[in-house]
C-alpha cells in the first residue's frame, strides 16, 4: 500500500493512455472513467487466448475459467466481502438492480412499505417503484433534510425558493437560491420507518450533490428500528473516490460499476450471505436446474461478460499501489480549487450539495447552476471558448438520471438540470485552474 505522500498524479496518469491527450480534459468522470492499460491489455490476452466457455476440462477452457475466477476474487475481496458468493457481476449497476428487485419478490407481504430517497439516481429508484405498482405496496418518500454549509442561507430563502415554478435553471435572484445541500439522515429517516417497513434504498454518495451520507448510521437505524427491513445502497458515485468495505458499512445490499472505477465497462452488485439464506426472501431467476446456492445463479443470467471480467485484480491492484488516502488528499486540492472559486462569486453561482470541499464531507463531484444562464449555453459557451485556445474541457449539463432530486428537492428543470464537473485522482489542479479561467471569462467576463 503506498504511503499518504507517495501520491504522484503525473505517475498515475501515465497508466491511462487517454490522458496522454494534452488537449482533452477529462471532467465527466462521473459518468465513465478513463480506463487503466493494464485492464485493456486483460481484456486483449484474454480475446486473443482464452476465449472459450467457462468450465471446460482443456487447458485453454481451464485457463480461461481460472482468470475469470481470479476477477471475481479479487473484486469479492477489494469490499471485504465473506466469499465470492456474495457478489455477481452483471453489465450496469441499473440492469444488477432491476434483476435483483424480481429476485426479492418473496421478501414483500402484502402491506410492505418501500422508503425510496429523493436524491438517487434513477438506477435505484425505478425498479422499486415497479415492484411497488405490481405488488401494490406503499412508497415512502425520504428528501433528507438541509444541512449547513458555505457560505450560510437563510431558511426564508430555502422556503421561497422551493416553493417557486422554475422553467429554466438559471437562478432567479428574487426568489433566492433553491435547496442546495441535502442530507440522508438518521434523524430524517426515522419517522419513515414502521414495523411494515421491508427495504430501504439510497445513495452513498450522489451523483450530482457530491454530498457523502453516513451509511454505516443509517444501516444502525434500519437494523434497529425494522430488523425485517433490508439497506439497498448505490456506490457508483462513491466507489471512485473511496474504498469499500461492506461489513464496515453494515450494508445488506451495495452495488457499483467498475468502469466508473477505472476498469471495464460490468458492474457489481453484493448481496449478503444472511441476506440470500433469509427464508421466503430471494427467489433464483436462474434456470430450474441450477441449483441457486450463489449471487452469480440467483441473479447473474449469464450477464457478465468474462474478457471484462479477467482484469479486475488489475484494477485491484493499481488502486492499493496508488493508496487512497493519498488520491483523497489529491483529490480535496481539486474540489477545493474548483469550490473556492464559486463561493467567491455567489452573485453568479449556486452550488448544489456541500459547499464545503472536507473530503468527509464530499466527493469531487460538483454541479452548479448560473444565475440568469441556462446550463446548456453554460457548457456549450465553454466548450467553444476553451476550443479556441485547442484545449477540450469534458464537462456535462442535463439531469444524470437522478430527475427526481431536480425537480422534487432543488426545485430545478428536471431537464436542463445543472452544469456538472466530476473530478477524480488522475485529474490535475492545473486543469482545474485553466477550466476556472475559462469559466469565469465566460460568466463574468473578467479572467
Amino acid at each position: 500500500m503506498a504511503s499518504v505522500g507517495a501520491f504522484d498524479v503525473y505517475e498515475a496518469r501515465n497508466h491511462f493512455p487517454a490522458l496522454q491527450n494534452d488537449s482533452q480534459v477529462f471532467f465527466d468522470n462521473a459518468g465513465g472513467t478513463q480506463i487503466l492499460k493494464e485492464a485493456v491489455e486483460g481484456v486483449r490476452r484474454y480475446l486473443l487466448s482464452t476465449n472459450v466457455q467457462l468450465g471446460a476440462s482443456y487447458r485453454v477452457g481451464q485457463q480461461s475459467t481460472q482468470l475469470c475466477n481470479e476477477g471475481i476474487r479479487a473484486a469479492s475481496q477489494y469490499i471485504n466481502a465473506d466469499d465470492d458468493d456474495e457478489i455477481v457481476i452483471g453489465p450496469s449497476t441499473t440492469q444488477l438492480f432491476r434483476n435483483l428487485s424480481v429476485s426479492l419478490r418473496p421478501h414483500f407481504p402484502p402491506g410492505s412499505e418501500i422508503v425510496l430517497s429523493n436524491v438517487d439516481h434513477e438506477a435505484n429508484l425505478a425498479p422499486w417503484v415497479t415492484l411497488a405498482e405490481d405488488l401494490n405496496l406503499t412508497i415512502k418518500w425520504w428528501k433528507g433534510e438541509e444541512v449547513a454549509s458555505e457560505p450560510p442561507r437563510s431558511s426564508s430563502s430555502n422556503a421561497s425558493r422551493a416553493s417557486s415554478s422554475h422553467r429554466s435553471n438559471s437562478i432567479d435572484a428574487a426568489a433566492g437560491p433553491p435547496p442546495k445541500n441535502p442530507h440522508l439522515t438518521p434523524r430524517s429517516l426515522k419517522p419513515l420507518l414502521s414495523d411494515r417497513t421491508r427495504l430501504v434504498a439510497c445513495t452513498h454518495a450522489s451523483n450530482i450533490l457530491g454530498t457523502i451520507n453516513l451509511i454505516r448510521a443509517i444501516a444502525d437505524t434500519i437494523h434497529t428500528s425494522c430488523p425485517a427491513a433490508l439497506l439497498c445502497v448505490d456506490g457508483v458515485a462513491y466507489a471512485p473516490h473511496r474504498p469499500v468495505d461492506v461489513k464496515d458499512l453494515g450494508v445488506d445490499i451495495y452495488a457499483f460499476s467498475w468502469y466508473k472505477l477505472f476498469g471495464p465497462h460490468i458492474a457489481q452488485l453484493y448481496v449478503s450471505r444472511a441476506v440470500q439464506d433469509r427464508p421466503n426472501c430471494m427467489r433464483s431467476l436462474g434456470h430450474y436446474f441450477k441449483p441457486g446456492d450463489t449471487l452469480e445463479e440467483k441473479l447473474g443470467l449469464a450477464g457478465s461478460s468474462y474478457e471484462l471480467v479477467a482484469p479486475l485484480p488489475s484494477v485491484v491492484r493499481y488502486l492499493n499501489a496508488q493508496g487512497w488516502e493519498g488520491m483523497t488528499l489529491h483529490e480535496g486540492k481539486l474540489q477545493k480549487t474548483l469550490l473556492r472559486y464559486l463561493r467567491s462569486k455567489p452573485q453568479h453561482y449556486a452550488i448544489m450539495g456541500e459547499a464545503d470541499s472536507d473530503t468527509n464531507k464530499r466527493v469531487s463531484v460538483v454541479s452548479f447552476a448560473v444565475k440568469n444562464r441556462s446550463t446548456k449555453e453554460v457548457v456549450e459557451a465553454v466548450e467553444a471558448k476553451a476550443g479556441s485556445k485547442r484545449v477540450q474541457y469534458g464537462f456535462r449539463w442535463g439531469h444524470f438520471y437522478a430527475k427526481r432530486l431536480m425537480e422534487g428537492v432543488l426545485g430545478l428543470d428536471g431537464n436542463e438540470g445543472v452544469c456538472r464537473v466530476s473530478m477524480v485522482h488522475y485529474n490535475t489542479v492545473g486543469e482545474v485552474d485553466g477550466f476556472v479561467r475559462v469559466l469565469d471569462g465566460v460568466v463574468v467576463g473578467t479572467m
